[in-house]
């Protein structure tokens, strides 16, 4: 209708197509010039209006942009002569749509099909509108009203699709699925199906009604037909007859599939559940919501006698030896893998032998040992056995590589292997530390004597052996945690910077140092290790736990800001660009992928980080502008005063939250980021598997939502009530004339208190007798900064409520003020005793003084701003009036102190910043460089034999043998420059931190200066 006759939105195509094409091109002020001029011709068209918004729109002047689309919209509405297509109206959706102004599109579709109901191109136009806004029954009765229409079976399944999203997604109760089928089948009866779409579709709403048998009917009828790819069909078929119980068809039917296909390994899982009439695989598929499914699963075959155990796991081992006769000559690991999960099952039910389990292994080392991914294969497999066997297994192995000749690729591709075993099995425990120098060592030299294996190779390609040196680096890493020696922590940053010299693309490299240099205390570098991976689109959901928690924790403000800006960008752009790929679904009839979308959208939208970044994001900005009052109110006023966020943690108990995050990637020693071994003892263990702490992980992510949304909240209400101190404010009895604050203020305080595991009174008891000395800091444990924050607005409340008094008996509001100095002074300068970065040793807790300094510190040195503001507005000295006055007098003396205590503590911080900033850059790079340097030569103990190796081997390679590319990088790498770099970067973070203090310095130091004029 739009383009009919060559009119666009009523007006002549050759008109408006040079606006389209320098809006294309990115012409916009070519393109507003355009469409100014068009507008004099046609001025009360509104698809020239809706042109020029959209023009408006992306020259960044959304105001504009909205006021011409609302002009737009009322000339459609009120003139009833003007042409109303789906031109103008998908233009005026653009332009809504950015401007996050749904609900106008929608209106105007609404308008349009009341207008003209048989329209169909604006029916569809609204349907798009109702899926933009997952709007799943108004999809539903618009997809119905069009089938009514015009017949077509995508229509039907339009509405089906959206009736399936009501029972997923929305309230909509399983009898909805009988309304489908009941809607499929009158179709059916009246023009059968024609889509491979529309029968998977059928066979999903049956499935989900648990109709296996009518399903299974359907697929081997006619319609069954539609699918053409033999082997899916037969993959929908065996997973019908399993979950209606009939194991033994099922099981006949992924036979006929592992025939066409041995390496398909979830099929073979479901073939054994099938002998064994045991339905966890695919309880265990609809139930699993990780990033990644583990290789095998538990099974059940206690309803089984021994007999018939004994029956079915023989059937399945002649099956498998079938398929590898079929597969001699194909070198696929699904069916060995098969006979090695048989061997398992027998041995975890008790009639397997170990030796039986180790031969298999030995004969799938043969076959595959050589491949990266072989101690991943048999992981679990080797669980199984008891410690003498993993030796013996492991003493096989060795063996048997002393008799195979193999090429140089496949003897270092066997070799890693053994070194993975090693550490997989765990025998690395009981070497002496010597030994695993030397194993270390070995594996650097293995690396570099086999650089020849990579000459001709791509730099963009995988170089041989690379997984040696993440391998030497985790061993060094070890030998950090159980010695305590700070030198193999350096050797292993330096294994891995060497690596990289050479290539500059491995990221496993990358991802170890942005952790070790986290540890470190330099997040500098971590971060621009980090930045060089190049994480972009749904990666920065699944890797960015790698950085952001310690960046949450440091000065790195710019950069911090920075990481949260991308990752919420990536998460909103996804969710304004979801509704358009779930259209576009439905448009080209992949159902399927419809649910797909949706489904991914919400999980996203549940995701634990997206909730952190957020809340994180709000946090930052009150830090960047805490030093101002005026500053901090603007983005308390631009947060709607923090009540969003009060939603958000009240909400958070009964949210479903989801964890994308890919912890597989993570280094052994922090398996998640709240975890990590090498701050506590050693605790003898060389194999850390990795493991499930879901629950105590989501509890533990709930908690830190919960208190960290109630900040903002927490700082406006403790600015408001210090800003009741005005005189004008006060009643005779001393308390604040505004009870709604106090009374919310404390409200917060009861909750907070609670998430630290305490009730107000005590939480209030314990400030004091810490304060004291009657009780250590240890009483915080964990929390010292939560319990500083409780103690900050604790204080903001009293001002103004006048409830709580010191143990001496004073109760004038104000004397907890002298509570919050003494513990803030306290905690920050523990911190700075036992902070050194000149050691590199004091990662942890520099991230906690930086936090004590930027949080607690910033919030009371807030309410300090606003006491003064309220209490003192004019300058001038107040009148005598008896209470008042004194009451006047004791806050001003109180505030003064306070004020003096901020800022020498917070001076005490700047000072001891540049004490270690000033530091000679030769004395960081000669302690880093001694620590790995041995004095006493090859034979002297302790770190350096890795360094050596590096020193001794690499001068030695020739170009000619390693390349012309590699040999370059070679030279160009020097320990004593990453020394230096590290250096930098471990001052280039104090320098931030110390860039912070002396800012907030400057405003105590006006803060002084103002009470002293009273």
């Amino acid at each position: 209708m739009a383009t009919k006759f060559g009119l666009a939105g009523g007006i002549p195509e050759r008109r408006v197509r040079p606006i389209w094409d320098a809006i294309d091109s990115r012409q916009y002020k070519n393109a507003l010039k355009l469409s100014t001029s068009l507008l004099s011709k046609y001025p009360n068209s509104p698809y020239a209006l809706a042109l020029k918004a959209l023009i408006l729109e992306r020259m960044g002047k959304p105001d504009e942009a909205l006021s011409i689309c609302l002009n737009a919209k009322d000339l459609l509405y009120k003139n009833d002569s003007l042409l109303m297509d789906d031109l103008t109206l998908s233009t005026l959706q653009i332009v809504f749509q950015r401007l996050d102004r749904l609900d106008l599109a929608t209106s105007c579709y609404e308008y349009a099909c009341g207008k003209f109901p048989n329209n169909l191109e604006l029916m569809m136009g609204l349907f798009n509108c109702y899926v933009r806004e997952y709007s799943f029954v108004k999809q539903q009765q618009t997809a119905i009203r069009m089938y009514k229409l015009v017949g077509e079976e995508r229509f039907l399944l339009w509405a089906i699709c959206s009736i399936q999203l009501q029972v997923f997604c929305g309230n909509g109760g399983e009898k909805l699925l009988v309304l489908a089928e009941g809607l499929i089948k009158k179709h059916i009866g009246s023009h059968s199906l024609h889509e491979p779409e529309a029968l998977i579709v059928y066979l999903s709403i049956l499935e989900q009604q648990a109709k296996y048998g009518d399903a299974l009917e359907v697929l081997s009828g006619k319609l069954g037909s539609l699918l053409m790819i033999d082997i899916d069909k037969l993959r929908i078929q065996g997973r019908l007859l399993a979950r209606s119980g009939d194991y033994t068809s099922a099981a006949d039917i992924y036979q006929q599939i592992l025939e066409i296909s041995p390496d398909d390994w979830e099929c073979f899982l479901h073939y054994l559940g099938c002998l064994l009439e045991d339905d966890s695989s695919w309880n265990h598929e609809a139930d699993s919501d990780s990033i990644h499914r583990p290789k095998h699963v538990d099974f059940k075959v206690s309803h089984l006698t021994d007999d018939k155990f004994e029956s079915c796991m023989s059937n399945a081992l002649a099956f498998v030896q079938r398929l590898l006769v079929d597969t001699t000559d194909d070198p696929v690991r699904g069916p060995y893998l098969a006979a090695l999960e048989i061997k398992r099952r027998k041995h975890v039910y008790g009639t397997g032998s170990d030796d039986e389990l180790v031969e298999a292994l030995l004969k799938y080392y043969l076959k595959f040992g050589h491949l990266a991914c072989f101690s991943s294969d048999i992981e679990s497999f080797v669980q199984q056995l008891t410690p003498d066997k993993k030796t013996e297994f492991m003493d096989k192995i060795v063996k048997s590589c002393d008799s195979v000749t193999a090429t140089g690729t496949k003897v270092l591709g066997q070799s890693i292997t053994i070194f993975k075993l090693r550490e997989l099995i765990g025998n690395l425990l009981n070497l002496p530390v010597v030994e695993l120098e030397n194993l270390a060592a070995e594996m650097v030299e293995m690396f570099c004597k086999n650089l020849p294996l990579s000459k001709d190779l791509d730099p963009q390609e995988n170089m041989h052996g690379e997984e040696l040196l993440c391998l030497a680096s985790s061993l060094l890493v070890q030998l950090f945690w159980r010695t305590g020696n700070f030198g193999y922590f350096v050797e292993a940053i330096m294994v891995l910077e060497f690596g990289l010299t050479i290539r500059r693309y491995v990221w496993q490299y990358k991802i170890l140092l942005v952790h070790l240099y986290s540890h470190l205390g330099v997040l500098s570098l971590a971060y621009e290790w980090y930045k060089s991976l190049d994480v972009k689109n749904i990666l920065t959901e699944t890797v960015s736990h790698h950085i952001l928690p310690q960046m949450l924790v440091s000065p790195l403000w710019e950069d911090l800001r920075s990481l949260l800006k991308d990752y919420l960008r990536f998460m909103d752009d996804h969710f304004r660009e979801s509704a358009d790929l779930t259209f576009l679904a439905y448009r080209h009839r992949n159902y399927s992928k419809v649910i797909e979308f949706v489904q991914f959208k919400e999980r996203l939208q549940r995701s634990d980080q997206y909730l952190v970044a957020k809340v994180e994001t709000s946090i930052l900005q009150l830090k960047q502008k805490a030093d101002s009052i005026e500053e901090e109110e603007r983005v308390l006023e631009d947060l709607k005063c923090g009540g969003h966020f009060v939603e958000l943690s009240n909400e958070i108990g009964s949210k479903s939250l989801s964890f994308n995050e890919d912890l597989s990637l993570r280094p052994w020693w922090t398996p998640t980021s709240e975890k990590n071994y090498l701050l506590g003892p050693f605790e003898g263990i060389a194999y850390c598997p990795k493991e499930d702490l879901a629950k105590e992980r989501e509890e533990r992510v709930r908690r830190m939502i919960e208190k960290k949304s109630l900040l903002p909240r927490l700082i406006y209400l403790s600015i408001q009530s210090a800003s009741a101190l005005n005189k004008d404010n006060i009643e005779m009895n001393g308390s604040s004339s505004d009870p709604n604050i106090s009374k919310e203020l404390k409200y917060l305080l009861e909750r907070y208190a609670k998430m630290l595991g305490s009730t107000f009174s005590d939480a209030v008891d314990v400030l004091m007798r810490v304060s004291t000395d009657q009780k250590s800091s240890q009483a915080f444990g964990s929390d010292t900064v939560d319990w500083l924050h409780f103690a900050v607005f604790l204080n903001a409340w009293n001002l103004s409520s006048h409830e709580l008094s010191l143990p001496d008996g004073n109760n004038s509001g104000h004397s907890i003020i002298h509570v919050v100095d003494t513990l803030l002074i306290k905690h920050v300068s523990e911190k700075i005793k036992i902070s050194d970065p000149l050691k590199f040793t004091g990662g942890q807790d520099f991230s906690t003084l930086v936090l004590l300094v930027t949080e607690p510190l910033a919030w009371h040195s807030i309410i300090l701003q606003s006491c003064v503001r309220s209490s003192f507005p004019s300058g001038k000295k107040k009148k005598k009036g008896g209470a008042t006055e004194h009451h006047s007098s004791q806050l001003l003396n109180a505030l003064r102190d306070s004020t003096h205590s901020l800022h020498d503590v917070v001076e005490e911080v700047t000072k001891w910043l540049r004490k270690h900033i000033n530091t000679p850059e030769e004395s960081h790079v000669e302690m880093l460089v001694s620590s790995i340097r041995r004095n006493g030569g090859e034979h002297a103990g302790g770190p350096g034999a890795v360094f050596q190796v590096l020193e001794n081997v690499v001068p030695s390679l020739d170009a000619s043998e390693v390349g012309g590319r590699i040999s370059r990088s070679l030279k160009s790498w020097s320990a004593v420059d990453i020394a230096r770099k590290v250096a930098k970067g471990n001052s280039a973070v104090l320098s931030q931190f110390l860039q912070i203090c002396m800012s907030k310095v400057k405003s105590l130091q006006a803060l002084k200066q103002q009470i002293a004029q009273f």
